[in-house]
């Protein structure tokens, strides 16, 4: 069944708008019709199926009929990532939504290539993750920042797993129980030493390997958290 995100509350009986994009992705795509159902999901309401209820090429209307499955938050976890090529920073923010990330950051390290990005489109990227995986929660995508500003405004009470590809083979176990998590992933160049000191000295990060080899930044990115989640989070 097809599934839909919409910015909308979602009650039973209440009508949904679309959008122009969405009108045509259900109507000219999809070739849906008056009394087809689909499932749709707000980041708030949970699940919901919906019927179409009026079809017009610019603004169709659906009806909310039942709530099919209640809101799954994710764990609190932020992915805090340089941006890289444009086809790999989308993978990072699509599998990072697909995965339980509740927040994605890009961040401007010493090393980082891009100085800006498209934040409306990873937003949307993130937001066709959980169209698919069949998530109910949708992670916001943050504008790109410098990680300094990050750092200085850091939350004291959440925990920063900081990979660093200059630690091979270092096995320190992630401790401190579910909580309040961040992961971090460096840029194609790797961190600066300056980096690296600042990282290390500072009380919540704790600093891992991710194995013997150097990963790519997107891999890098899905293997932390494959592991964080195997370890502290909902698998």
């Amino acid at each position: 069944m097809v599934r839909l995100y919409v910015d909308h509350p979602l009650n039973p009986g209440q009508p949904v708008p679309l959008s122009r994009d969405q009108s045509h992705y259900l109507f000219g795509v999809m070739r849906m019709k008056e009394g087809d159902d689909l499932l749709v999901f707000n980041g708030h309401d949970g699940e919901f199926r919906c019927t179409v209820s009026a079809v017009h090429k610019k603004e169709g209307i659906l009806t909310a009929v039942e709530q099919t499955r209640p809101l799954q938050m994710p764990p609190d976890l932020w992915l805090l990532f340089a941006p890289i090529k444009k086809q790999r920073t989308d993978f990072i923010v699509e599998k990072a939504a697909e995965m339980g990330a509740a927040r994605i950051m890009p961040v401007q390290t010493d090393h980082t290539n891009s100085e800006r990005i498209r934040q409306d489109r990873l937003q949307a990227h993130a937001v066709e993750a959980a169209e698919q995986c069949g998530g109910t929660y949708v992670p916001e995508v943050t504008d790109l920042q410098k990680l300094d500003a990050v750092l200085d405004g850091w939350p004291e009470d959440r925990q920063l797993v900081f990979c660093d590809e200059a630690t091979v083979g270092l096995r320190e176990a992630l401790s401190g129980g579910a909580g309040k998590w961040a992961i971090l992933i460096g840029p194609e160049g790797g961190f600066s030493e300056r980096e690296r000191d600042r990282l290390k000295a500072l009380p919540f990060v704790h600093t891992i390997s991710l194995g013997p080899r150097i990963l790519r930044a997107d891999t890098a990115a899905v293997a932390a958290i494959t592991v964080w989640q195997q370890v502290l989070g909902d698998w």
